[in-house]
């Protein structure tokens, strides 16, 4: 009987090796006091320079976990260079930002803090105004046991708080841990998702986030701001971007890196031309649809 269930268990791993995207883990291990500070100071405007906006204001995670403007406002009504990614589940990412100058979310947190046309703020104008209100003092006292709030304290908070931010349990989940089946229509958008080779870059937990990939491999007809050439000047990295994730991916319109798609249509018919060389169908279109639905989840846990 014991050899029955080894190789009952065998079989079902080599299945679940198999696929190339892995389900999102229910949740994750994080600090519930130091997350709640990190929660607050998400929403907070005490963070931007002239006090107008917050995280949350690019990144509103009841709604995909981005702004859904082209590219987002920073404070003093500037405009910031690029589409704001997504938030959520950006825990799985390898890299942060389109072009993956961050290495970790405690540099991308640090980094929009400096950055001019988003939050515009220094480490001292951090430290001075968190220490000068009282509500932050007691809640850092209590998560940190410390008087005085470090610079690193407020970045290690929100990294806490950005945690929490998973959507698990999506339909494509269950369908992976065997505990549903997809509908007619979106198990053909699957297969067709993996057929026409978007699976090559869109795999793994985040069905995305893993890796640099070249935009417009077969039809350079994009712009290319903000991409890892940006920052290495090396010629190999132009048109290169951290592949974007496909996670709740019909509530994060308009997309690209400089959201030239406004919705999820022309985005897939144009990978399809510019990066794999192929006219995808319409009606194969809507089937591909089809199974990005089935990748909307939900915040595995409301910090309150």
């Amino acid at each position: 009987m014991k050899y029955i269930i080894f190789i009952l268990f065998a079989t079902i791993s080599i299945l679940y090796a198999a696929e190339p995207i892995d389900p999102i883990p229910q949740q994750l291990i994080y600090n519930l006091k130091k997350a709640k500070i990190g929660k607050n100071l998400f929403f907070d405007t005490i963070l931007a320079k002239d006090r107008t906006i917050s995280c949350s204001s690019c990144h509103d995670i009841n709604h995909g976990g981005d702004d859904g403007k082209k590219v987002s406002d920073g404070v003093f009504s500037r405009k910031t260079d690029l589409n704001s990614p997504t938030v959520l589940n950006s825990i799985f990412n390898f890299k942060q930002f389109w072009n993956g100058r961050a290495n970790t979310i405690q540099e991308q947190i640090d980094m929009t803090l400096h950055t001019k046309d988003e939050l515009d703020m220094t480490k001292e104008m951090v430290i001075s105004r968190i220490n000068e209100n009282i509500k932050y003092k007691k809640l850092f006292k209590e998560a940190y046991n410390n008087q005085k709030i470090s610079y690193d304290m407020v970045i290690d908070s929100i990294f806490e708080y950005q945690k929490t931010l998973i959507t698990p349990d999506s339909k494509f989940d269950r369908y992976l841990r065997g505990e549903i089946s997809l509908s007619k229509d979106e198990e053909e958008g699957y297969t067709l998702f993996k057929k026409f080779g978007c699976i090559a870059c869109h795999n793994g937990k985040n069905i995305g986030g893993n890796s640099f990939q070249q935009l417009g491999v077969m039809v350079k007809s994009v712009n290319c701001d903000g991409d890892v050439y940006s920052t290495t000047k090396k010629d190999i990295d132009k048109c290169l971007y951290k592949v974007p994730t496909l996670r709740n991916i019909l509530l994060t319109k308009p997309y690209f890196h400089d959201g030239s798609a406004k919705n999820i249509h022309d985005a897939i018919k144009t990978m399809g031309y510019n990066n794999l060389g192929i006219e995808i169908e319409n009606k194969n279109i809507e089937k591909i649809i089809k199974f990005f639905e089935t990748l909307n989840g939900e915040l595995s846990k409301d910090i309150k």
